[in-house]
């Protein structure tokens, strides 16, 4: 299965134990703001080296809107936080042209779109309209307003959150838009102990306050490039893409995964691979990313759904049996 890229790899590139290190402090800086959640943590930092975007699901008040923040904070990047609310438009996200009297011309105000990391917070609280004013960033990287294209600055990575859909005032999220967040994540409430110490941590102050940078932007652009050179066995790609087969000829789903749902396993494995210190894929790394990234792809058919708020969990249930009768390289 091992297919080393070492030898080929350009000078001045981070190396797969060089990359594990510092994504090993990224980690840990992180987790002492956001407590009990290492594979929350894991999940959100492989999601930002393999260029994506983040969809972050739960009930308020557990630390979601922390967690985009601890993330930005840790990488030294420029944040943005934006209140997705029922009357927020597309220029409120990606900005408007202004006339300057002075200079007899529009000027273009950037939005706060035009962040490193960008908190989409309860993205479901806003209009279809509105929620499609990202698409255009999230997929390609710029911006385009009255023609003209605006670049977004490297890494660049949307944080979104939203509250399940069976709470009052939301709008469920598009499938084209979903399809757009690498992986979905839930928090969940944390364990006894683990909320006692969170208390104790927030008595005398907020541990984001304390929080330092531990890695910059450009670093982090470094080890998005070293990604990309982390190889994939052909037996894996075959392995990953009768899973993806799977979820689209089931009878129990719609709508199975998309060609972006599968490039983005295939990339998500690879910077799963570098934060565990190699430069090649195992199976095990598909394996592991399965239901985070595809799950929120999948729309169960309606014959098969006992509820439409229990698509989720039913969509998890149907990848669990996929994932059983599909064979793995050995």
């Amino acid at each position: 299965m091992r297919n080393l890229q070492t030898a080929g790899r350009e000078e001045g590139a981070v190396s797969a134990a060089e990359a594990a290190e510092r994504v090993g402090r990224l980690r840990a800086a992180v987790e002492r703001v956001i407590k009990g959640k290492p594979e929350a943590v894991r999940l959100a930092t492989v999601t930002l080296l393999a260029g994506g975007h983040l969809l972050v699901e739960d009930v308020p008040g557990v630390g979601k809107t922390t967690l985009a923040q601890a993330l930005a904070q840790a990488i030294d990047c420029s944040f943005q936080r934006i209140q997705f609310t029922s009357d927020l438009l597309p220029s409120d996200v990606i900005g408007l042209s202004v006339y300057d009297e002075r200079a007899g011309s529009f000027e273009f105000k950037h939005g706060p779109i035009f962040a490193n990391i960008v908190l989409a917070d309860e993205i479901n609280r806003t209009t279809p309209k509105t929620q499609s004013a990202l698409l255009e960033a999230m997929a390609e990287g710029h911006v385009t307003v009255e023609g003209v294209t605006y670049r977004l600055r490297a890494p660049f990575m949307v944080v979104a959150t939203q509250n399940p859909v069976e709470h009052h005032g939301t709008y469920p999220l598009p499938e084209s838009q979903v399809d757009r967040f690498m992986l979905r994540i839930r928090l969940g409430y944390p364990a006894p102990d683990v909320e006692k110490e969170i208390l104790r941590d927030r008595e005398h102050g907020d541990p984001l306050q304390a929080l330092r940078p531990v890695m910059t932007g450009e670093e982090v652009v470094e080890l998005q490039r070293a990604v990309r050179g982390v190889s994939v066995d052909d037996a894996l790609v075959d392995y990953l893409m009768r899973v993806v087969g799977a979820t689209r000829e089931s009878e129990t789903l719609d709508l199975g995964v998309s060609p972006r749902g599968t490039l983005a396993l295939f990339r998500a494995a690879q910077a799963f691979a570098l934060t565990e210190g190699r430069d090649y894929c195992l199976p095990d790394d598909v394996k592991r990313l399965v239901l985070p990234l595809f799950a929120h792809r999948l729309v169960v058919n309606s014959r098969f759904s006992s509820s439409l708020h229990r698509r989720s969990e039913e969509a998890e249930e149907v990848l669990r049996e996929i994932m059983k009768t599909v064979s793995v390289p050995l």
